[in-house]
């Protein structure tokens, strides 16, 4: 009973000792204001860069030619290779030849049979001439005339006769048109064509040189072309192109301008130029969509990399400056971009520390403490390193031992 009383005693003492304590403050309550973040800069230069364009554009064929039979006939042989390369006048199909061949037999029967004829209009006429006036009328010399002369006629017409029917019997070998490489055959074997038909054969294409088919702004071909009378943009001897593949590897040759837009689009607003690039190796293939960069010569402005800007949906283009120890953002003026970097025009002046790192969940006027950095190549941010310190002439001190006790 006592140890009962006891218990329920020293029970309610805790009870009231806990009512009586005093609050435990909250995790994080009075904990001091976070402190300036960290942010990667690069100090801005002004200076002479290629002005560089990236056009859209798409790999036409520098020649393609649709195969068609001229006349009709059964395939009797296919002798090319689809894929390997062919030559001018190499044979792709031959035709069924016997008929062609008997018409052009015939029509060398008829060339033959009218040289007999002419042959023997003049020998009657020369005959009938000679003996004029002496038992020969002038109305039968003028009528053996006019027999030479039909005869003549007529060997014409056997002669275009042998020539047609000799025609049709060479196309009868379906030869290549150019140079370049033929596509699988759309027949086989005892396939009847006929000539003129609708569907191809099939197609060859030549691969080497080839053509890429840009399309150019209307409107930023004016902007250049004010750049240049300005003097703010000196352009090069020759546009440079290079492309960049669908692979993401750059080109290693470069193009040449062929045909220059003349006509703009009313639909897009844009001119299609049109550029010649060698192609060997058959890298580039036809209907293929490729990114060119064309430079169109140098001019003074401010590298600043893609990677430390934003632009909004409205096509405005940001970036984050250090001043006073705060983050202030910048609207920004580019007049394209050379490689990783947009060439800005206005917005930024030399001197000024552009924030290249940290730019996650930052905002105008936070509080900011720099440290330099680097851009390299791989378009990654590196610490600047930092200068080495002069030797001194005190010794070392030796490390001493971590103490026992503590």
């Amino acid at each position: 009973m006592r140890a009962g009383l006891c218990a329920r005693a020293g029970l309610g003492l805790a009870i009231a000792m806990l009512l009586a304590a005093p609050a435990l403050p909250q995790a994080g309550a009075g904990r001091p204001p976070p402190g300036p973040k960290s942010v990667g800069v690069i100090e801005i230069e002004q200076e002479s860069v290629p002005y560089t364009v990236v056009l859209p554009g798409r790999a036409v064929a520098f020649e393609q030619a649709d195969i068609r039979p001229r006349v009709e006939g059964m395939v009797v042989e296919i002798p090319y290779a689809p894929g390997r390369p062919l030559a001018v006048g190499d044979v792709l199909f031959r035709l069924e030849r016997d008929s062609y061949a008997a018409e052009a037999t015939a029509a060398e029967a008829a060339v033959s049979q009218a040289e007999s004829a002419l042959q023997a209009a003049q020998v009657t006429l020369q005959r009938y001439q000679r003996l004029e006036g002496a038992g020969v009328t002038q109305e039968t010399v003028d009528s053996a005339r006019v027999a030479e002369l039909q005869a003549e006629a007529t060997l014409k017409s056997a002669q275009a006769a042998l020539q047609t029917a000799q025609l049709n019997l060479d196309r009868t070998d379906i030869r290549s048109p150019i140079d370049g490489i033929a596509d699988v055959p759309a027949v086989s074997v005892g396939a009847l064509v006929t000539a003129a038909q609708t569907d191809a054969l099939t197609t060859v294409t030549r691969l080497d040189p080839i053509y890429v088919d840009v399309a150019e702004s209307s409107a930023r071909m004016l902007r250049v072309r004010e750049r240049i009378a300005e003097g703010s943009l000196k352009p090069g001897e020759r546009v440079q192109m290079t492309l960049t593949l669908e692979n993401g590897k750059v080109y290693d040759a470069t193009g040449e301008v062929i045909s220059p837009g003349v006509l703009v689009s009313q639909t897009t607003g844009t001119l299609n130029i049109r550029v010649k690039f060698p192609n060997p190796n058959r890298d580039i293939m036809p209907g293929q969509f490729l990114r060119m960069e064309a430079t169109l010569g140098t001019t003074s402005g401010i590298l600043v990399p893609q990677r430390a800007t934003s632009r909004s949906s409205t096509g405005v283009l940001t970036a984050f400056v250090a001043r006073d120890g705060k983050a202030v953002q910048v609207t920004l003026t580019d007049a394209g971009s050379h490689g990783d970097a947009w060439i800005v025009t206005d917005g930024l002046d030399p001197g000024d520390l552009l924030i290249v790192d940290g730019l996650k969940n930052l905002r105008n006027g936070d509080e900011v403490e720099t440290v330099p950095v680097t851009v390299g190549d791989d378009g990654l941010t590196h610490p600047v390193a930092a200068p080495a310190e002069a030797p001194t002439d005190a010794p070392a001190t030796a490390p001493q031992p971590p103490s026992q006790g503590n």
